[in-house]
């Protein structure tokens, strides 16, 4: 039997597991599901058609999938799924999908969002992403797992985040940041590679100086288009995982360009 405070407002047909604890003056929707071992802490309202994975704990006052803040949304019955073992942080703030955008927000697994953080309609979140205080996501986003970014930190729709990607303090992304990359600065720009959250993660150092070879001949060495820089460094590093991703990541569809380095023109 789930652990219900009783000032907890649980509407008809939500679907909370045996193990999951409401604490005092939650307001749970009829259309959402809470799985084992969640816990909101107090205060916490969760709407719509949201599914909240299991060990996820939420804390006070966020207000998780609740409509879009878009005009165009029309009342459709979009989804918000939050991953496994997330942490949400106090005042946290998360849209479900929409039509335009597939109709579901995704958050991973093992993920932490800090106080004041905004994931907004349709994006698509990975695994491990951590965002810091104050970090807002506008909609349609793609984060790749472990992606980071530091408080007051914004990021344009349809914006693309590769994986291991640091996105500085206090700064504009318009752009796409490539896998293990780290952006910096009012408008973000492209300075160098995020070699912290490399060696934190065990990072091998033959990857590791793959990868300093393949930003140096993408974005350092200036010969010939990035297009082709793209496909010299799949020719050179095109068997090592990192580089790999790097490169699936620069072939796919790009509407907004990529940050660069501010030699560069970004």
């Amino acid at each position: 039997m789930a652990e219900i405070h009783p000032t907890a407002i649980i509407e008809p047909g939500a679907e909370i597991a045996a193990s999951a604890r409401i604490g005092p003056y939650c307001h749970v929707g009829s259309k959402v599901v809470l799985g084992e071992e969640v816990e909101l802490l107090s205060h916490v309202v969760v709407a719509g058609r949201t599914s909240i994975g299991p060990g996820t704990r939420i804390f006070p006052f966020a207000s998780i999938g609740h409509r879009p803040q878009d005009l165009k949304y029309a009342g459709e019955d979009s989804a918000l799924v939050i991953g496994r073992r997330t942490v949400i942080r106090e005042h946290v703030t998360m849209n479900p999908g929409t039509s335009g955008g597939g109709m579901v927000t995704r958050i991973g697994d093992g993920c932490l969002f800090m106080v004041n953080v905004h994931i907004g309609h349709d994006c698509q979140l990975g695994d491990n992403v951590v965002m810091a205080n104050n970090a807002t996501l506008a909609g349609h986003v793609v984060v790749g797992d472990y992606a980071a970014f530091g408080g007051l930190s914004a990021v344009h729709q349809f914006v693309r985040i590769g994986q291991h990607a640091y996105v500085g303090g206090v700064t504009g992304v318009e752009r796409d940041v490539i896998p293990y990359g780290l952006v910096m600065g009012d408008r973000a720009r492209l300075a160098g590679l995020n070699m912290v959250g490399l060696q934190r993660r065990g990072f091998s150092r033959e990857d590791i100086q793959a990868l300093r070879g393949a930003y140096q001949m993408l974005f350092e060495d200036g010969h010939g288009t990035l297009a082709e820089r793209v496909e010299a460094v799949a020719a050179r590093y095109g068997e090592v995982r990192p580089v790999r991703d790097l490169i699936s990541f620069m072939r796919a569809d790009n509407a907004r360009g990529f940050v660069q380095p501010k030699s560069n023109g970004a």
